[in-house]
């Protein structure tokens, strides 16, 4: 994917599109899974990445990124629309469009992780974990304790 445009808005993958310094402030000011998170780690997880952007009149407003093996796995996350701009689908768009281009590419499964948006991703028709019994992680974030702390009681 190159570009899609929607009302005004236009989604890119183009990598020069980005603003490494608005995202940073958005996943270290404003998000809850990457709070304090150092710019040049968001700069080399930008890089790794296939980042997507939302602008209009050439300001970014949103952005994703996906972590993929371009074969059989991709890992959507720091999904993120400026305040000012949410209530607007765009979310969903980064989202779909992910699925999508990744679908595209034929890779068929994707994962993420939210704390809040799962209504959000089910539109574009995540669901939770089948056999999650299988799945490990090992999280050596200093930020874990605080995000886990924030999750709902299951």
């Amino acid at each position: 994917m190159s570009e899609r445009v929607r009302d005004g808005y236009v989604l890119s993958t183009d990598r020069d599109r980005v603003d490494t310094a608005a995202v940073h402030r958005w996943l270290s000011e404003e998000s809850y899974w990457a709070a304090g998170r150092a710019f040049d780690v968001v700069a080399r997880s930008i890089e790794g990445s296939t980042p997507y952007t939302i602008s209009t009149d050439g300001r970014q407003v949103g952005f994703a990124r996906v972590v993929t093996d371009a074969a059989t796995f991709a890992w959507i996350c720091d999904v993120f629309v400026d305040a000012g701009h949410r209530g607007r689908g765009l979310g969903v768009w980064l989202v779909d469009s992910i699925v999508e281009d990744c679908a595209a590419g034929g890779v068929l499964r994707l994962m993420l992780a939210t704390r809040d948006a799962h209504e959000v991703y089910r539109r574009s028709g995540f669901g939770p974990l089948a056999g999650p019994q299988r799945f490990m992680e090992l999280d050596r974030r200093p930020t874990r304790d605080a995000i886990l702390a924030a999750l709902p009681d299951v």
